[in-house]
């Protein structure tokens, strides 16, 4: 946990392209500019999904199959916190802590912000439309709204569309 003094930031991460995205920008702002003097320690933190949550059904054979997804579930936590370490490294940036909290992704991020006495808590944005939103949720809308910090969203850029000059 950050004294008062200390400033956090705190990066949400998934295993998708966007969060890599979020945490290569954060580290760009709020790193790499700093390196012989950091202004900031970095907090990474990775929200697992439940086993039943990943299934989103109950019925026979459920049981049978819940380890199957746990040991799943568990080896891409590891793989995500390989992945935010080999990033980092590559940066130069050393990580305060590395966390992998089961549950919600918006109260894990919410109470982790809070609990590291965030400054800013950073996640990425997986461009959904307003149609999306409603039906999946916006775990980076839900955090703008309701945490105590600042909150960047950072949106991966679109590849460039290819013309007919360029494929020639």
């Amino acid at each position: 946990m950050a004294s008062e003094s200390e400033r956090v930031v705190v990066v949400g991460v998934d295993d998708s392209a966007h969060s890599y995205h979020a945490l290569e920008t954060a580290l760009d702002l709020f790193f790499t500019p700093f390196k012989s003097n950091p202004q900031f320690k970095l907090v990474i933190i990775h929200a697992r999904p439940t086993a039943t949550s990943v299934l989103g059904f109950a019925g026979p054979g459920t049981v049978d199959i819940i380890p199957m997804v746990e040991q799943d579930l568990n080896k891409t936590a590891e793989l995500v916190k390989k992945k935010c370490t080999d990033v980092c490294s590559a940066k130069s940036v050393e990580i305060s802590s590395t966390e992998v909290i089961e549950g919600d992704p918006r109260n894990i991020m919410l109470e982790a912000a809070e609990r590291h006495h965030a400054s800013v808590l950073v996640l990425g944005s997986h461009g959904y439309g307003a149609v999306k939103r409603v039906f999946l949720g916006s775990v980076s809308d839900y955090l703008a709204h309701h945490a105590h910090c600042s909150v960047m969203i950072v949106k991966k850029p679109k590849a460039p569309k290819q013309t007919s000059t360029d494929k020639q």
